[in-house]
């Protein structure tokens, strides 16, 4: 059960909500669409509220992804609601959650993406726009499978491309246009 601020509910329609308007409603992820409308994506909202213990969580939903038919569960997203709130925390986890991965011996097999309200690319400034790309409405661990990507990115022949692409949609937005196409009230490119 989670906290009584944050239901498992009310989390997964959170991120749900910015998976269909920020990751595939602005193509910040082009392999997204795919496993989304194939319900191939698991949504495991995790009740801990210390880095330490989201270790255990992580190990389980890998073990689980690793196990599963990828035609049921393709990828899923580790969704922490109540954890790592500040992003440099956040940070650190991830060092651990690539340790972890190894140790699992699943690299190779899986890989961990990160998403963050607080998200912040280095070199960069904490309100420049282009650290949206990777913002969410909580802290994520995308547990994905290597041999989905690189289905994914055979199909996608600009895949490189991506991270460029992602940074010329948040400039040409803006705050104010990511607020208002967040808000489901403006059509990207129309702000």
């Amino acid at each position: 059960m989670t906290s009584a601020t944050h239901s498992a509910d009310t989390v997964i329609a959170a991120t749900r909500h910015w998976l269909e308007r920020a990751v595939i409603g602005l193509n910040l992820c082009p392999f997204a669409k795919s496993v989304y409308v194939k319900e191939q994506v698991r949504y495991a909202v995790s009740t801990v509220t210390e880095a330490p213990d989201v270790m255990d969580d992580l190990e389980r939903e890998l073990r689980l992804l690793a196990d599963a038919d990828p035609d049921q569960i393709d990828t899923t997203l580790l969704i922490l609601p109540d954890a790592v709130a500040d992003f440099l925390d956040f940070n650190d986890l991830l060092y651990f959650a690539e340790r972890l991965l190894g140790s699992l011996g699943l690299e190779g097999t899986l890989q961990i993406a990160s998403f963050h309200p607080q998200y912040q690319f280095a070199g960069t400034e904490p309100d420049d726009i282009e650290n949206y790309t990777n913002r969410a409405p909580y802290p994520i661990l995308h547990l994905l499978r290597e041999d989905s990507i690189a289905r994914a990115a055979a199909a996608f022949p600009d895949a490189a491309d991506i991270y460029e692409r992602n940074q010329a949609t948040m400039r040409r937005l803006g705050h104010e246009g990511w607020q208002r196409w967040m808000a489901g009230e403006d059509e990207p490119g129309k702000g």
